[in-house]
Parts: C-alpha cells; sequence; structure tokens
C-alpha cells in the first residue's frame, strides 16, 4: 500500500501575519495586508499599492551570517522553514540530515538581486557588478541556501511553473514520501516584493489602483505580493509513532499544461487539472466542501477558473465555497499555491473558511459563492486548492481532513 501523507508542521511569512497563528487570524478577520509600495519608487507607474511584508527582520531566524549573502526570498523561506520545522516539533538545529528532503516553487527567485545587477551594469558599468551579487541570483540558490542553513543533504528541487510553483513542489513532495525515498520533506514556495514584477504586470494593465476584489462584477486587477508559505510532510505512520499534531492529509494532485497562450487562461485546461485531481484521488464532485481559488482578481483570470469550476461541478458549482485570499495578501507569486495550501489545511482543521473581501457586486460571469467579506463557518472534510499560472501551468491539490 502506498503511504498516507500528513502535514504536521507550517511556517508563513506574509503581509497579514508572520507564523500560522497571527496568519489565520488575521485571514479569517479579513484583513488587508495591501499598502502603498515603499521598496522601491513607484512614481512612474498607473498603482502604487502592493502586498509587501513590513519590517521584516532576517537576523531573527537566521543567526548565520551567511544571511548577508543571500537574497530575500531565501531568507523568506528560511523563516517560513523555521517556523514551519519547530511548529512541527522539530529542533531546526538537530535535523537528521538525511532524513529530510526540500522542494519549493518560485516565479522570481532572487529578482532583487538581478535587478541590482542591471542597474549597477546600466548606470556604472559592468566591470562595477559586485561578483557575489551575480552567484547569488538564480532560482535554485533558494532551496539551496535554506539546504546550507538547515545542514539538510537530501534531494533537493526548485519549480519554477509560476503562480503555480507552490503546488508542483507540494506534488513533488508527495510523491517522494509516497514513493519512500525519503523520511520527510520541507516543501512550500517564496518570492520577494520585486520592480520587476511591480512593472511587469503593470505593462500588461493587470494591477488595481488600490485593492483587489476577485469575482465582483467590478474588478478591476491583481496585486502584487510576496511572502512564503512552507510545510512538513511526513508519511502518516510516522507522524503517529512521534506523537506529532497532524493538521491535514495531502490526498494527492492534478496537473495540467495545456500551452494555450502565455496569458490567456484556458478554462478546459483548469477544469481538466480540477478533474484529473479529483479523479486521481479518487474524490467524489459531491465531497467537496470548500475550494481555495487561484483568484488573482483580473477580468479573464476569474471568469475562467469560474467556468472551469462550473465545467467539473455542473450545478453544484454555486453550493461550494470558492474564496481567493489574494483579497488580502495580493498575488504573492511563486509562494501564491503553497500558503493557499495552508489556508486549506487550516480550513479543513478548524471547519472555518476565510472570506474573499472587498466585494461589492455578484458578477453573473463568475456566478460562484465566493464567502463575500466575512469568514463562514462550516464542515470542511475535504478541499481544493487551485494555482493557475501563466502559460497554461494548471495545478490542484486535494486536501483532506485528518
Amino acid at each position: 500500500m502506498k503511504k498516507r501523507v500528513v502535514v504536521t508542521g507550517m511556517g508563513v511569512v506574509s503581509s497579514i501575519g508572520t507564523g500560522v497563528e497571527e496568519f489565520w487570524r488575521n485571514l479569517i478577520l479579513g484583513t488587508s495586508g495591501i499598502s502603498k509600495v515603499e521598496s522601491f519608487d513607484t512614481s512612474k507607474h498607473h498603482t502604487h499599492y502592493g502586498g509587501e511584508i513590513k519590517n521584516f527582520k532576517p537576523e531573527k531566524y537566521i543567526k548565520h551570517k551567511r544571511r548577508h549573502f543571500m537574497g530575500r526570498a531565501s531568507q523568506l523561506a528560511i523563516a517560513g522553514t523555521k517556523l514551519a520545522l519547530q511548529d512541527a516539533g522539530f529542533d531546526p538545529e538537530k535535523l537528521d540530515e538525511y532524513k529530510f528532503g526540500v522542494s519549493l516553487g518560485t516565479t522570481g527567485g532572487e529578482a532583487q538581486e538581478i535587478e541590482m545587477i542591471d542597474k549597477v551594469w546600466a548606470l556604472q558599468g559592468v566591470e562595477e557588478v559586485y561578483k557575489r551579487r551575480i552567484r547569488r541570483y538564480s532560482a535554485d540558490h533558494v532551496p539551496s541556501n535554506l539546504a546550507n542553513i538547515f545542514r539538510i543533504q537530501g534531494p533537493i528541487r526548485i519549480f519554477t511553473t509560476a503562480c503555480a510553483a507552490g503546488n508542483y513542489s507540494i506534488g513533488y513532495g508527495f510523491d517522494m514520501l509516497q514513493s519512500n525515498k525519503i523520511d520527510k520533506m520541507i516543501v512550500g514556495g517564496s518570492d520577494a516584493f520585486s520592480s520587476a514584477s511591480f512593472s511587469g504586470f503593470n505593462q500588461l494593465g493587470a494591477v488595481a489602483p488600490e485593492r483587489c476584489q476577485p469575482f465582483d462584477k467590478n474588478r478591476k486587477g491583481m496585486m502584487v505580493g510576496e511572502g512564503a508559505g512552507i510545510m512538513i510532510l511526513e508519511p502518516l505512520e510516522d507522524a503517529l509513532k512521534r506523537g506529532a499534531k497532524i493538521y491535514a492529509e495531502i490526498l494527492g494532485y492534478g496537473l495540467s499544461c495545456d500551452a494555450f497562450h502565455i496569458t490567456n487562461p484556458r478554462p478546459e485546461g483548469m477544469a481538466e487539472c480540477i478533474a484529473k485531481a479529483l479523479q486521481e484521488t479518487n474524490t467524489k464532485q459531491q465531497d467537496v466542501d470548500y475550494v481555495c481559488a487561484h483568484g488573482t482578481g483580473t477580468k479573464r483570470n476569474d471568469a475562467a477558473e469560474s467556468a472551469a469550476l462550473h465545467q467539473v461541478f455542473d450545478k453544484k458549482t454555486k453550493t461550494i465555497p470558492v474564496s481567493s485570499i489574494k483579497s488580502m495578501l495580493g498575488h504573492t507569486m511563486g509562494a501564491a499555491s503553497a500558503i493557499e495550501a495552508i489556508t486549506c489545511c487550516l480550513a479543513v482543521k478548524n471547519d472555518l473558511i476565510p472570506p474573499t473581501i472587498n466585494h461589492e457586486m455578484h458578477d453573473p460571469e463568475c456566478d460562484l459563492d465566493c464567502v463575500p467579506n466575512e469568514a463562514r463557518s462550516k464542515k470542511v472534510h475535504i478541499a481544493l486548492n487551485n494555482g493557475f499560472a501563466f502559460g497554461g501551468n494548471n495545478s490542484c491539490v486535494v486536501i483532506k481532513k485528518f
């Protein structure tokens, strides 16, 4: 028999809170983490707000001097991992280095580092570029830095499937444990706020002026955010043996890549992914109690996701609560579906569904129960976590109450 995989520890670093308790409390209260951007000048852009994490102090989580030689995405991931390990009952300083593997997702990697390289290169010449900075911008440095800090010797993997990367990392960790290739997996995603992402989405006309309104008729776009979401996965029998608390069980996942268009989502590809997740986990449509939506707040994405859900669930769609926490955090890129997976784990554990804030007017094109503005108490046995990315990289993870 294949091993059952459970979540025993979680760590979050986000614009609405750091640590599971603070994050969940503010999520349920409908707290907005959107504020004026402070990390760079936005005067030449049409929008000036985002989901920045204010007052993050890496030295609180990384005592090693190596923190000065790594980018912010790595620092966020390491902070989330330390919180997750402690939450799972492990001493981060005394891990069995060969029993842990790392699987992370990201969109921009250390985007802030390459931005600095480009700035110095353009203004001062290539000879003035700090050589150490060149070595630390690539995306694979995020899991490598994490593994170095915690002295992990198991398999290390990075996924760069954009906004679905967190779910991809969870799926890989799930497979590694089921195939008995490692004892425990650190999975999740991390992305730092960057002018590249902010400028890029502004150029696409995809950023809302001041707030994100997923599934609302008058939605104006997404908000760029940052953060890290980390989970500790291990086989059920191991978790029970060591008396660990268990948040939820990962039943499995579904993936699809329709490659229809780089930015234009295709509902059929999303629907195929969700249907595959249900099929792979032997989950019936009527058993799904909650969907944590990708829900970016853009016109096209929300309409496409809504259409996909209607394709899969048909008449039942309107009875399933579907909320988007991006209304509070903004879009945390490669960390998004990882933080949303944590949200699903907390929803099934607490029988409580976070709201979609800023909702004012129902959109017939998004004919869903989007849990508007207030959290809802509801028995949640099975939750789906959607993550849909550029290029048609689609993902859906199925999470069950333990």
